[in-house]
């Protein structure tokens, strides 16, 4: 099965937070390790602009993001065709 366009941007976006998120565990622990802080600092910004891109492109993905309930505008998973089936 082929992921379109929006799955793949999702994708890209899961696995940044993911990075995130571990590299944020392992500094709890290794908080002297700057070559992981920097890894952070870096992962954020990338996020960052998965993020913007995005929501640019496809728009809002958190009702934080976007203005008031803009996100409700998104077709929900049973409203995407491959779900369907």
């Amino acid at each position: 099965m082929m992921m379109t366009e929006r799955e793949k941007c999702l994708q890209e976006l899961s696995a940044a937070q993911f990075v995130l998120w571990e590299l944020h565990l392992y500094l709890d622990t290794h908080p002297d390790d700057c070559e992981a802080m920097e890894r952070l600092q870096k992962y954020m910004v990338k996020y960052k602009q998965l993020k913007e891109a995005f929501e640019d492109k496809y728009g809002p993905l958190t009702a934080r993001s976007g203005s008031g309930a803009s996100w409700l505008q998104n077709p929900w998973p049973w409203d995407v065709e491959e779900c369907v089936r």
